[in-house]
């Protein structure tokens, strides 16, 4: 095996990997401290990357796209929170599930309504186009940036849950909600933070995506997925849980998609082969996580080990 290859899919494992977790961080965040299931979690990432694709398209300027996208779905996330989720903090999860995805349906619709049904590209940062030299190999620059958001992001959270004041309100807030508020904690307004905090993670996770493949309709669902895989084998409310199983994932589907089909070309038949080695690397993932859960049912590092 080329080597080069080789080492070029590992990185590409681990980029992946940190864009599911921008992604699984937010939404471990609110499922596991929350007690939310918010399937509308995958809209955010959807309109933040039609938002910063949009504005950078028209301003040129791809840091100004991040801002504006960030910001904005932090702002329709608060309102969300305020007119609907909040609403849901009380219900079980059924009721969680059939309203976040009634706005899985709306944002659909109006994005397609505002943008069209046509998919987004946008374009690379010119700073960012070329390739950079990473251990001999010729690598996209901007795929580096991505895996140094995903790793400040990974490292940010970890600095705010566990070493900060807010961090500290939240686990109070989700261990014991009434004697929190007994307390004085404004238990409402914490929740609402972190909401927003989700929702800034994954317009980041989409404004990164842009450039890479083309931003459309339906890609906050096909993204969500993976991402409520790795909370599973992370460990629901787990950040570090969510870290490393993002990584194991995008490791686990990368590798699977570029070397199975043709080392199963070695071993089958070609005409068995061509349809059994993208199907076997479709459920890789899905595989993973059949195997963490039988030997740690709770996921890797469950939040209320």
């Amino acid at each position: 095996m080329d080597p080069t290859f080789f080492l070029e899919q590992i990185f590409n494992g681990l980029g992946y990997g940190f864009m599911l977790f921008l992604l699984a961080a937010g939404l471990t965040l609110v499922f596991g401290i929350m007690d939310t299931l918010n399937l509308a979690h995958g809209s955010l990432f959807m309109v933040g990357g039609y938002v910063s694709a949009a504005v950078h398209v028209q301003s040129g300027s791809f840091m100004l796209a991040v801002g504006v996208a960030v910001l904005a779905t932090v702002l329709l996330a608060a309102l969300l929170e305020a007119l609907l989720v909040r609403r849901l903090y009380s219900r079980d999860h059924l009721a969680q599930v059939l309203a976040t995805f009634g706005i899985v349906l709306i944002a659909d619709d109006l994005v397609k309504l505002v943008w069209g049904p046509s998919p987004i590209m946008a374009p690379t940062p010119a700073q960012l186009s070329g390739p950079i030299d990473l251990l001999g190999l010729p690598y996209p620059s901007y795929r580096l940036l991505i895996l140094g958001a995903g790793f400040a992001v990974a490292v940010g959270l970890y600095l705010l849950v566990n070493h900060s004041r807010l961090g500290m309100l939240v686990r109070a807030g989700a261990s014991n909600r009434a004697m929190a508020e007994f307390m004085g904690v404004r238990v409402s307004k914490v929740f609402a933070i972190v909401f927003a905090l989700g929702a800034a993670l994954a317009a980041l996770a989409g404004a990164l995506m842009g450039p890479i493949s083309a931003v459309s309709i339906g890609m906050g669902e096909a993204i969500l997925i993976p991402a409520l895989v790795v909370i599973v084998i992370g460990g629901i409310g787990s950040v570090r849980g969510a870290f490393v199983a993002s990584l194991l994932v995008g490791l686990v589907d990368t590798a699977g998609r570029a070397f199975l089909p043709p080392l199963l070309r070695e071993l089958l038949p070609p005409a068995l082969a061509a349809d059994a080695g993208p199907a076997i690397a479709g459920i890789a993932m899905y595989m993973l996580m059949a195997g963490v859960l039988v030997f740690k049912p709770s996921g890797l590092f469950p939040a209320r080990a």
